[in-house]
């Protein structure tokens, strides 16, 4: 077996995304592949749907379901343990991909010796081929055999796991899989999968297509979220101390959790949640210091990290409550100034 792409699917029968994303994928150039749809407990008929193309295409689509939800983390894992395929791929199941995608990757593959590939993507709001909102998901200068400067790099500007597809060694020869019961799986575990390549290809096409609606993660901000995230972040520097990379990158990883924990948090915490919590803000803020001390001091902060940003984090760092007072006048006068135009 060629190819085993994996889609984690919860509730995504509505509006037909699920089909829509199924039907990219029954539809592949290839042949040699296999579709293994791993149902996370829907309770609408998305179970239904896979059934369906499971009996409509038997010689490709594979049902798993699972008997309680695990999140996509729970399973991506299922799928994994199924899985046959010399390389792997991940599609979220309200995602599609046109109907070369995989045989674009794997001749880029093929042709060049690598064992990670990737594209762009773009970004849309209904379904259709049309191209949207183009991402450049990597850059040309990642790219042939890897070495510590493109390492480095691929560390803070890795994009999207699901744009890409992975030579069955990267994952299966290790013991790690994704956290189950949280959001943001993919960056816990994105960065050792990304330095047990040796060799990444990208091909600059938008050839996925990331559906943008409001359930989206991205999209969907709340505590439980925000905590998810800060979870995922905390895996990320447990596998890098695992598997003896933190000291080697430790300026990549630092900046890495700095803006997945901390910064990303803070800041779509604030604006996300009508209620802000006093405790939740400072325990942030003391985790992050506990865990990396000299975050203000990374070379990358200050590149990365928006000026008005470091400012409102230089206060949280002195004074919670401080930071908390000036915020909320900060958004009363921006609200102020939106509605006088």
């Amino acid at each position: 077996m060629k190819l085993s792409v994996i889609v984690p699917v919860y509730n995504m029968a509505v509006d037909g995304k699920l089909a829509y994303c199924l039907n990219s994928l029954v539809n592949q150039t290839i042949s040699d592949y296999e579709i293994i749809a791993v149902d996370d407990c829907s309770t609408d008929n998305s179970l239904e749907i896979l059934r369906s193309y499971e009996k409509k295409f038997p010689e490709k689509v594979k049902v798993i379901a699972s008997p309680v939800n695990k999140k996509q983390g729970g399973a991506k894992n299922l799928g994994l343990e199924t899985a046959r395929g010399e390389w792997i791929g991940f599609i979220d199941s309200d995602d599609w991909v046109t109907e070369d995608f995989y045989e674009k990757l794997l001749n880029k593959a093929e042709e060049t010796g690598a064992d990670m590939v990737g594209c762009d993507y773009h970004l849309t709001h209904r379904h259709d081929m049309e191209i949207g909102t183009v991402v450049h998901n990597n850059k040309k200068e990642q790219t042939g055999v890897l070495d510590e400067e493109k390492y480095r790099s691929l560390i803070l500007d890795g994009g999207s796991l699901v744009v890409k597809i992975y030579k069955r060694h990267i994952i299966m020869d290790y013991p790690n899989r994704f956290p189950e019961g949280i959001f943001y799986e993919d960056n816990a575990i994105g960065n050792s999968w990304k330095l047990r390549a040796k060799h990444f290809e990208y091909i600059e096409e938008p050839m996925y297509y990331y559906y943008q609606h409001d359930m989206s993660t991205v999209h969907t901000i709340s505590k439980e979220r925000c905590e998810h995230r800060m979870e995922a972040a905390r895996i990320m520097v447990k596998e890098a101390k695992e598997f003896n990379y933190l000291d080697k990158y430790y300026p990549e990883i630092e900046s890495s959790f700095t803006t997945l924990f901390y910064v990303n948090t803070l800041f779509s915490y604030m604006v996300g949640n009508e209620k802000k919590e006093y405790k939740f803000i400072k325990n942030l803020g003391k985790e992050m210091k506990e865990t990396f001390p000299g975050f203000m001091k990374n070379k990358y902060y200050e590149e990365r990290v928006h000026a008005e940003e470091r400012k409102l984090i230089r206060m949280h760092m002195k004074s919670t409550l401080y930071f908390m007072m000036y915020y909320k006048l900060l958004w009363a006068y921006r609200n102020f100034r939106k509605k006088m135009k």
